[in-house]
């Protein structure tokens, strides 16, 4: 669970987001940032235990920076609005899919996949739904799935309008050949954030999806 304190921060941060507010109320960040880290700890020990590429991983591999790139958007705020970690072999900062909990109080959710991908990485994993389409449906038709994830997000620039070269409309997968992010999402509500179970529904949440992250890593590492 995260504490109280942790949200109120992020809710504040929202309605002053601006470098002289946070500098004087970085012992709250600090704070705050302490909670979240230790909270992906408790994630990352007991998933650890189903999925052994993540065991070994630290709160510091995972958990991202609270401050914004801003270098190429309109919106210069400073900072994030949300506390986020990618539970990932090798680390935030690899090309793998993995597992993901974004914390935004209204607007957070557990989930995983892989987030537009490279050339080479998309190009790969299309390969393989193609190869093994009937192995990939059975994966994201799966109760355990459906019931926690009805089906695999999408949002604007996600498909292609056309199959991709090489691929041909009568194809069985081109539905899913046609995506650039293959992710799955579930909201967090605000209660569950500082609810004693908030890890557990995390671990269950990230153990329905280990089959689908398994099929796309298995495609990016052969």
């Amino acid at each position: 669970m995260l504490q109280s304190t942790t949200i109120g921060f992020l809710k504040d941060l929202k309605k002053n987001n601006h470098r002289d507010w946070f500098e004087k109320n970085r012992h709250a960040y600090e704070a705050a940032k302490a909670d979240f880290a230790g909270h992906v700890q408790n994630v990352i020990d007991k998933f650890g235990k189903k999925d052994e590429e993540i065991a070994s991983l630290k709160a510091k591999d995972c958990v991202f920076r609270i401050n914004r790139d801003v270098r190429f958007s309109k919106d210069k705020s400073p900072y994030k609005t949300n506390m986020g970690a990618s539970f990932i072999k090798g680390g935030k900062k690899s090309v793998l899919s993995g597992y993901y909990f974004h914390c935004e109080p209204g607007n957070s959710f557990v989930g995983g996949g892989l987030w537009m991908p490279e050339v080479d990485g998309l190009k790969k994993l299309r390969q393989e739904i193609d190869y093994n389409f009937d192995e990939f449906k059975k994966i994201i038709g799966s109760k355990k799935f459906v019931t926690a994830y009805k089906e695999l997000s999408e949002s604007e620039g996600t498909r292609l309008s056309r199959p991709p070269k090489g691929y041909e409309a009568v194809n069985p997968a081109i539905e899913y050949i046609k995506l650039k992010s293959f992710v799955a999402m579930t909201p967090v509500t605000d209660a569950e954030l500082t609810d004693i179970n908030l890890v557990k529904k995390i671990t269950k949440a990230f153990e329905t999806l280990q089959p689908f992250i398994d099929f796309i890593n298995r495609a990016l590492e052969h």
